[in-house]
Formats: C-alpha cells, sequence, structure tokens
C-alpha cells in the first residue's frame, strides 16, 4: 500500500508521521510547498507532490484540510489522476452532504471514498490516538484500515458516506458544550477565592470529570492557551452544524451561544487560540461583576 497524504497542518503533520512510521506513507502535498519540503526532509524516503498528478502512484490518499471547498478542490484535483480503485480518505471536519458530493465526483472513475473526521486534538494525532468516525461501505473501509489503524486508536463504522461527518457534528456540539461547562465552572471557583488546582482534582473524579477538564483547566489556571483546537476552526465546525440543524428548522442554543463567544475572542484577537481560551470571557464576565 502506498500512501499520499495531503494537508500537513497542525492534525496533518503529525498523522502523517504516524502513517510514515508505520511505513506507510509515499508521498506528501501541502499548498505550501515550504512545508512539504521541511517535512519531507525530517522522514526518510518520503516524495513532495507538487500537483496532484504526482500522487497518481498511490493507492490510498488522505486529505486533511481546512473546509468543504478544500476537500471537493482536492477530490477535482485527484480524480483524473488517480486509478480506478484507489480511495480517499478525508479526515478533514465537513457537512455531510460534501463528503456525499465528494464520493460522487469520485465514484464516477471507479475511485472509492471514505468520510474519516477524527476527535483528539493535536495531543491525539501525535499518539496516534485518534478517535475517527468513518463513513464508508465496507469494502473501501477493509482497503483503508491499516491507514486509520496507523492514526487513531479508536475506529468506529458509523454507516455510509456521510455518516462520519454527521458523527463528527455530534462530537463538535459536545466539545462546545464541555468548553462552556468547564471554562464557566473553573471561572466560577476562581471568582470564590478556591485553589483552582484542588477544583480540577476534586472534580475530574466526580461526575463532573472529563478530558477537558483534566487536560485543559490547568491552562485555564494559568491564562495560557497553548494551540490543541484553534477557536476558529471549531468555529468553522459549528457553522457546519447550525446549517446541518437548519435543515430540520432547529436553532441549537449551545451552538448559537458559543459562536457568539467564539466571535468575540476572535475580535479581541485570540482566533489562534486554543478554544479553552474560552475561559478569556467567563473570567472577565466575573471581573466586571465585581468592579
Amino acid at each position: 500500500m502506498r500512501v499520499g497524504f495531503i494537508g500537513l497542518g497542525a492534525m496533518g503533520a503529525p498523522m502523517a508521521h504516524n502513517l510514515h512510521k508505520a511505513g506507510l506513507l509515499a508521498a506528501v502535498y501541502n499548498r505550501t510547498m515550504s512545508r512539504a519540503m521541511v517535512f519531507a526532509s525530517e522522514h526518510e524516503g518520503l516524495r513532495v507532490a507538487a500537483m496532484h498528478d504526482d500522487l497518481a502512484s498511490c493507492t490510498v490518499v488522505v486529505l486533511c484540510v481546512s473546509a468543504d471547498a478544500d476537500v471537493l478542490k482536492m477530490v477535482d484535483g485527484l480524480a483524473p489522476h488517480l486509478t480506478e480503485g484507489s480511495v480517499v480518505v478525508d479526515c478533514s471536519t465537513v457537512a455531510a452532504e460534501t463528503a456525499r458530493e465528494a464520493a460522487r465526483r469520485l465514484g464516477e472513475r471507479g475511485i472509492g471514498f471514505v468520510d474519516a473526521p477524527v476527535s483528539g486534538g493535536t495531543e491525539g494525532a501525535t499518539k496516534g490516538t485518534l478517535s475517527v468516525m468513518v463513513g464508508a461501505d465496507e469494502a473501501h473501509l477493509a482497503t483503508v484500515m491499516p491507514v486509520l489503524q496507523a492514526m487513531g486508536s479508536r475506529i468506529v463504522h458509523m454507516g455510509p458516506v456521510g455518516a462520519g461527518q454527521a458523527t463528527k457534528a455530534a462530537n463538535q456540539i459536545a466539545v462546545a458544550g464541555v468548553d462552556q461547562a468547564v471554562s464557566e465552572s473553573l471561572a466560577f471557583a476562581k471568582a470564590h477565592g478556591l485553589d483552582l488546582d484542588k477544583v480540577i482534582e476534586a472534580l475530574a473524579g466526580g461526575a463532573a470529570g472529563s478530558w477537558f477538564l483534566e487536560n485543559r483547566g490547568p491552562n485555564m489556571r494559568d491564562m495560557k492557551f497553548p494551540l490543541g483546537f484553534k477557536v476558529t476552526l471549531h468555529a468553522k465546525d459549528l457553522e457546519i452544524c447550525r446549517r446541518m440543524a437548519a435543515d430540520f428548522d432547529v436553532k441549537l442554543p449551545l451552538v448559537e451561544m458559543t459562536l457568539l463567544h467564539y466571535s468575540r475572542l476572535v475580535g479581541q484577537g485570540f482566533g489562534e487560540e486554543d478554544v479553552s481560551s474560552l475561559f478569556r470571557l467567563k473570567n472577565a464576565m466575573f471581573k466586571a461583576t465585581g468592579d
């Protein structure tokens, strides 16, 4: 199996690294060519693809890009060059309808498509412990399973193409809820003069315990928010959730509130920080009350 990888961002680079470590990665492509060149220089035996046709020899191509339009652009670029029977695996977060459209375009040329969005942040990408939510037919999933296993530790087949992205949308709504709850809880605790280390320890052992509390709570305590999952990217994902909910004439209060708060963070210049920087707004709310 020869695997190509497109998109060497904060998530994509460590995912591609794990594919290389597993002996699967043959070539990388990135719109910023210098990033691909640096990555290849650090990974022996890799070829840098300058154009989509440079990935023609790959039997599997993994995408990890930012937006729906990017996925469809990459699919259209790859389609004329990949051979019949090859498979494109999309680990981006896009709308379920975008995944189905990508599958349709590739299917016309006998190329398979697997939507496989991931969760677990940069930590999970680095450790190869991502949770992968898969939409695919059984045959295509069987073909790419070694690729998914090199990047993730929990791989769940949700159904046909589109089901993976619908699951990821549900995941992003839940992430918004946890972000809101933990940041608000710790701001409340701080306003009451509590030791946040002890608060995190106490809450982590009970019903309020969560990965986010234990791994992002210390960042809130320190008012430092190193990148795990960028505010602007989660906002983009929640816009997808908003559109998918609108198909049912529904507005999701949690999504709407979080998008409003993220827009404020972006306006204050914090859009490139981790989503745990929502604590900035919660903390400021209590300070304003104290004033």
